[in-house]
């Protein structure tokens, strides 16, 4: 950021003006007293202080500073809201204002490509790499339901057509919620398929199923025919054998009563 002049009666008033325009407390300044105060005769002739102001080197002030300047770019009016976590190296940015929907841009791309921007603006000058999230009016959230319940669409389409879907060409975040919105789905499976900017998602039938299902059939098959070949005639004879030879024995002795 730029030195800025600040004015007013005091050069801890100056400062405290600065710290509201610039949305920031005041260790995250460096200030320099252009003129001090000075108080003249029965309060006459008296001149106000004049400081120049610009926001130390930070994570997030480096972040507000370049995205200010994209703004007064594209003449867009938009406060910043920045929260750096220096524990998991993220820096989650929100962006507010009225012309949203230009920053969004068509499936987000507009938006993504800010965040790209950012990222290597910030990681540029940074000894380890800061991870950043750039939103606004929660369209992150949003888009996310948006994909996960696309993603349960095709895969019902695919289960009934046993037929893969591939789907449009997505970032690497959205491809990653295509694959946990079904990583758990025993009956359907994804992977990319391409080079970026055109990666697209992929969902299969998983093949397992169509195996198993076949070899179940089969194997049912086999075992019916099996077991119908295997000993039914076979016993039956036997039995039969003996029910007849017991027959003809109680016969023959029924014969040698009447007989006697």
């Amino acid at each position: 950021m730029d030195w800025k002049e600040f004015t007013a009666k005091t050069v801890d008033e100056a400062i405290t003006t600065a710290m509201l325009e610039l949305g920031t407390t005041a260790d995250n300044l460096e200030y320099e007293v252009i003129e001090k105060e000075t108080s003249g005769f029965l309060g006459m002739f008296s001149k106000p202080a004049t400081i120049k102001v610009k926001l130390k080197k930070s994570v997030d002030n480096i972040a507000k500073d370049f995205l200010e300047k994209i703004f007064k770019a594209m003449e867009i009016e938009a406060s910043v809201d920045l929260i750096y976590d220096e524990e998991s190296s993220q820096l989650d940015i929100n962006i507010e204002g009225e012309e949203m929907g230009v920053l969004i841009g068509k499936r987000g791309q507009t938006l993504d490509s800010l965040q790209y921007l950012v990222s290597l603006v910030i990681n540029k000058t940074s000894e380890s790499y800061i991870k950043v999230k750039l939103d606004t009016e929660n369209y992150r959230a949003r888009r996310k339901e948006t994909l996960e319940n696309l993603a349960k669409n095709i895969a019902y389409k695919v289960k009934r057509t046993k037929r893969s879907v591939t789907l449009e060409p997505m970032n690497p975040y959205e491809r990653r919620i295509i694959h946990s919105a079904l990583q758990n789905d025993k009956y359907v499976e994804t992977h990319s398929e391409g080079e970026d900017p055109y990666r697209k998602v992929v969902i299969n039938y998983k093949k397992f199923n169509r195996d198993s299902k076949y070899s179940r059939s089969n194997r049912d098959s086999k075992s019916y025919r099996s077991n119908k070949d295997k000993d039914y005639s076979k016993n039956y004879s036997k039995d039969y054998k003996k029910d007849y030879q017991a027959y003809r024995e109680s016969k023959e002795k029924k014969l040698q009563s009447e007989n006697a």
